[in-house]
């Protein structure tokens, strides 16, 4: 295809497909799920191609298997506007003679109508997440520092960062939405922008039929980008919202806006690390506020690079944004997950990068400077040293993130300081 940039899901899918009948790739909305897919597909069945749309919808009704049949794999793109389509899936895997590699689902919201679905599909089908770009994806990273070399010890590594400050502003209000990668720079910042008013306007109240009042879905994702990178509650949110929009709003409303904010993998929240400690502090469960993209944080804000530029504050928050989803990117592609540590006394880890060996990293993301490292790397020792490693393994690297470090080095402590443009899975 014109333009494609390789994606590290491509080599997840292919790997997927050699064990599964069938692999289910979710994310959001014009991340590019159906763009991958189509690389491997064999034969494609649009389910919401308008011309027919309403007889894809009469044939999941009435007749799913005819909607099946094709070259393998079949991509089934939009799959859960017709969640029957499930079951019939998994018996069409059944009785196959191969039932490896059958069909590719592409969805970019959970099914409104689960109660559909009879089978869970365990063992006929595998799950994919993908995000917008990382910056690795996007050829915007170097890729001189591999989180893969790091788990296998190779800390040998150098690389020079290629962006300034202000590219790093720029690259997070425009996102990793990969029709703007391939778009001049002055129109590439309206791609979130638009992404945000279809979420507010239309995606936000489809996903469950629940008609929600647009003006306030901007007010909630407005008080949620205010508290990204925090463990903000609920009840924290709708405050929020009353103080800066004088809206009335009770806390489980603000609970099902979030709900179908993940329904459409809009917000993506990172859990608690739990690791074994030598001290009782207590570890803290609540999980990290933030979007998928950083790019929807701006979009909410209504920012701009220059904005950022001139309240490092909020920047280095979305900054962190910026990181957790490049970081979710390449986890994913090693089979790992990526959490956030606090407890009692106040000790946080921005990123616990943990693989399913029980290998994992700790990682606090600074935009930079001398100070902000110093006190990332103060972080990093004190957690290091409350970890029990007679009852789990030490840390296989210990990462500050920066937006401008101009090099990718290792301290004398054995600390790495790596710039997000060097960085890749």
């Amino acid at each position: 295809m014109k333009n494609y940039k390789k994606r590290i899901a491509d080599a997840q899918l292919e790997r997927r497909l050699k064990t599964k009948g069938a692999v289910l790739i979710q994310g959001p909305k014009w991340c590019g799920k159906t763009t991958t897919a189509e690389q491997i597909a064999k034969s494609i069945l649009y389910m919401s191609d308008p011309e027919k749309k309403a007889q894809n919808l009469s044939l999941a009704d009435i007749s799913p298997s005819a909607l099946l049949s094709g070259d393998t794999p079949r991509l089934i793109d939009e799959w859960q506007i017709a969640p029957k389509l499930w079951d019939a899936i998994r018996f069409e895997i059944d009785h196959r003679d191969t039932p490896e590699g059958q069909f590719i689902l592409t969805g970019s919201a959970v099914p409104a109508n689960m109660d559909a679905v009879s089978h869970t599909g365990t063992g006929r089908f595998g799950w994919l997440t993908m995000r917008p770009m990382s910056l690795f994806e996007s050829e915007e990273s170097t890729g001189a520092v591999s989180l893969s070399d790091l788990f296998d010890g190779r800390t040998k590594l150098g690389g020079e960062n290629p962006h300034t400050l202000q590219d790093i502003a720029y690259l997070c209000c425009r996102g990793g939405w990969p029709r703007s990668i391939f778009v001049d720079k002055d129109y590439a910042l309206d791609e979130a922008f638009d992404y945000y008013e279809a979420v507010v306007e239309s995606d936000v109240s489809k996903v469950d039929g629940v008609n929600r009042n647009p003006e306030r879905v901007k007010k909630l994702m407005r008080s949620y980008a205010r508290n990204i990178g925090t463990q903000a509650s609920n009840e924290t949110i709708k405050e929020d919202i009353i103080k800066n929009d004088s809206s009335a709003l009770n806390t489980d409303t603000v609970l099902s806006y979030v709900n179908a904010l993940k329904k459409i993998f809009v917000v993506e929240e990172s859990s608690s690390w739990n690791p074994n400690l030598r001290s009782k502090a207590a570890i803290r469960t609540s999980e990290t506020r933030y979007f998928v993209d950083p790019s929807i944080t701006v979009a909410a804000l209504e920012l701009g690079p220059d904005d950022l530029i001139n309240d490092l504050n909020t920047f280095g928050f979305i900054f962190e944004n910026l990181c957790l989803r490049d970081l979710r990117v390449y986890t994913e592609g090693l089979g790992g997950d990526v959490y956030h540590y606090r407890d009692s006394s106040g000790l946080e880890c921005d990123a616990v990068v943990h693989l399913r060996n029980g290998s994992y990293g700790l990682i606090e993301i600074k935009l930079g400077g001398d100070r902000l490292i110093d006190e990332g790397v103060k972080n990093l020792t004190e957690l290091s040293n409350k970890i029990d490693s007679d009852k789990m393994k030490k840390p296989s690297f210990m990462m500050i993130l920066t937006a401008n470090s101009q090099y990718a080095y290792q301290r004398e402590d054995g600390i790495f300081v790596v710039p997000v443009g060097c960085l890749k899975d």
